[in-house]
């Protein structure tokens, strides 16, 4: 398997990075250049990947990966969550997208898309496409259960 993440060598990212080397993966970190210049990047990636921009990094990720998982996490992790899930909405990409709710972290987020769609601003269908697990025992079954239409795929547009 490969980690694709943001290159960081710090927090909860960089622990995860230095366990998918460890048990003998891959871990590929994408990165703009104002961060790698700012905080400190990972120096023993499989690959790291410097781009210019926050965009470019999201879709750079984007298009290495075969799935979204989300562990807990603040700002930029919302961010890239729900870019994700509206393109998926949207019907741009069906790549898995799991969130990994330890001690009940993202709870507030789960109560907040449900409430997006009580109040009727989102189809319940688009809640069908994000699996919540509270284990990372689940994680590898989850992905694996989930549905993918890989023949409707549709490539994100570039401007």
């Amino acid at each position: 398997m490969t980690l694709v993440y943001g290159g960081g060598g710090v927090g909860l990212m960089g622990v995860l990075a230095n366990a998918a080397l460890k048990a003998g993966g891959k871990a590929v970190g994408v990165i703009p250049r104002f961060l790698l210049e700012r905080e400190a990047g990972h120096p023993a990636l499989t690959e790291t990947v410097v781009v210019e921009n926050m965009h470019q990094r999201k879709l750079e990720m984007f298009e290495r990966c075969d799935a979204i998982v989300v562990l807990p996490g603040g700002l930029g992790t919302l961010e890239e969550f729900f870019e994700v899930l509206s393109w998926r909405t949207l019907g741009l990409h069906s790549k898995p997208i799991v969130i990994v709710d330890l001690g009940g972290y993202w709870q507030p987020l789960a109560a907040l898309l449900r409430s997006c769609v009580d109040g009727g601003f989102a189809e319940r269908s688009h809640l069908d496409v994000v699996a919540f697990i509270d284990s990372l025992d689940h994680l590898l079954p989850t992905l694996a259960a989930m549905p993918r239409d890989i023949a409707g795929e549709k490539q994100l547009d570039r401007f």
